[in-house]
């Protein structure tokens, strides 16, 4: 029997500015500002490139989700990727996280709800991680658009404790659903 359950499969977090993360028996998410002790935690933004543009623009990445699938789908080409490596703070399984308009809802565990504010664009440190990642998480759609696999992020409504095995009820936007891009 397929297992149709939404959940979260780990979470991970990590204090400094690096590629991967450690992996946690839990997380806290605080109400907009993140992962209680990440690096990307905060009203502005974190990411070093974004603050070499503007250091004053919102943090739209404060949360990074990624889907347990994917590790699958990498493992399938020859790839180790396990939970954390690849810098995300939760992983799911269940759930087609690149097909989510933005603002979608995302009620993980008992409390907290993060809303869901783009694709993360994944950049050459995959490469520096693994030779051939980058191309790995990359695709491209029946068009010819590219389609970027590395997750999404999103920032925190409400706070809250995360853990491994927590249920994810998603709330959709209302209409007209805005496609996912790269934040």
């Amino acid at each position: 029997m397929t297992d149709k359950r939404i959940y979260v499969t780990s979470v991970s977090s990590s204090d400094v500015h690096g590629f991967s993360k450690q992996n946690r028996d839990h997380i806290q998410l605080l109400t907009g500002l993140g992962v209680e002790g990440d690096a990307h935690m905060g009203v502005t933004v974190k990411h070093r490139s974004r603050v070499a543009v503007d250091p004053t623009q919102p943090n739209l990445r404060q949360v990074h989700l990624i889907h347990a699938e994917l590790f699958d789908e990498l493992t399938e080409k020859g790839f180790s990727v396990a939970a954390g490596d690849m810098g995300e703070n939760i992983a799911t399984r269940g759930i087609d996280l690149l097909s989510l308009p933005q603002r979608t809802r995302l009620h993980i565990g008992d409390e907290a709800i993060v809303e869901v504010t783009g694709l993360r664009n994944p950049c050459k440190q995959i490469d520096d991680f693994q030779k051939g990642l980058l191309h790995a998480v990359l695709d491209r759609d029946a068009d010819g658009g590219l389609i970027r696999k590395a997750g999404i992020m999103s920032i925190v409504l409400r706070g809250g404790r995360v853990q491994r095995d927590d249920a994810i009820r998603v709330e959709l936007p209302a209409l007209p659903h805005i496609k996912l891009e790269r934040v």
